[in-house]
C-alpha cells in the first residue's frame, strides 16, 4: 500500500504516536533539497519527516473506529507469551513498538501491565510501558474522537477486568496498587510506627 499524505491528515509516526500533518515544506538540508512533512504531535512537539521516506519508516494513516474497537479487544485477551529473560523480553517488545502496528503496541501495553501487577517492572520496562501507552492513547484519542482521560480510563478498566479474569484467584487484591503502603519493622514491633 502506498501513501501520499496531505496537510491535515491524521497519521502515526512509529515510536512517537499519532499526529497531524501541519504542512509540507521544502528544506535544504546538507545541500540537498527535499520535501518534508511537518507533523504536529501531542504536547506541541513538531517532527519533520522526509516525504520520500515516510512510508519506509512506517508513517501511516490512523486507524478508523472499527479498527479502534478491535484494538480494545486485545485487552480482552490473556497476555501473550513473553521471555523470562529481561533483555530478550525488552528487545521483543521494542520490535513490536517499532513495527508501528497498533495491535502490537496494545499487546505490549497489556503484557507489561499484567507483569507490573504481578511482580512489578524494571525501570526500563516501566519507561517502555509509559511510552507504549502514550503511543496507543494518542492514536485512539483521534480514532475514537475522545479525550485522553477517557481513553486512558477505558484501557485501564479493560486491563483490570482481564487481569482479574485470567490472573487473580483472590478478589481482595487491589488492582490499582502494587506498592507497599505501610512499613512493618523486622522485629515485629508494629507499635513503633
Amino acid at each position: 500500500m502506498s501513501y501520499m499524505f496531505n496537510v491535515g491528515d491524521k497519521i502515526v509516526y512509529p515510536m512517537h504516536g499519532a499526529g497531524t500533518i501541519d504542512s509540507i515544506e521544502e528544506k535544504n538540508i546538507l545541500g540537498e533539497k527535499q520535501e518534508y512533512y511537518i507533523i504536529k504531535m501531542p504536547n506541541e512537539v513538531k517532527v519533520m519527516v522526509p516525504v520520500n521516506n515516510a512510508e519506509q519508516i512506517g508513517v501511516r494513516n490512523i486507524i478508523d473506529k472499527s479498527q479502534a474497537d478491535d484494538v480494545f479487544k486485545v485487552f480482552d485477551q490473556n497476555e501473550t507469551e513473553m521471555s523470562n529473560n529481561w533483555n530478550k523480553r525488552y528487545r521483543d517488545n521494542m520490535e513490536k513498538m517499532k513495527s508501528g502496528n497498533i495491535y502490537e503496541v496494545a499487546d505490549v501495553v497489556r503484557n507489561l501491565s499484567f507483569k507490573q501487577k504481578e511482580k512489578g517492572l524494571s525501570t526500563g520496562e516501566k519507561k517502555m510501558l509509559l511510552n507504549a501507552k502514550q503511543i496507543l492513547v494518542s492514536e485512539l484519542v483521534l480514532a475514537e474522537h475522545a479525550s485522553q482521560e477517557q481513553i486512558e480510563d477505558m484501557i485501564e478498566n479493560k486491563i483490570n477486568m482481564t487481569f482479574k479474569e485470567y490472573k487473580i484467584q483472590d478478589n481482595d487484591i487491589d488492582l490499582n496498587s502494587n506498592i507497599v503502603k505501610k512499613f512493618i519493622p523486622f522485629n515485629g514491633n508494629a507499635g513503633n510506627l
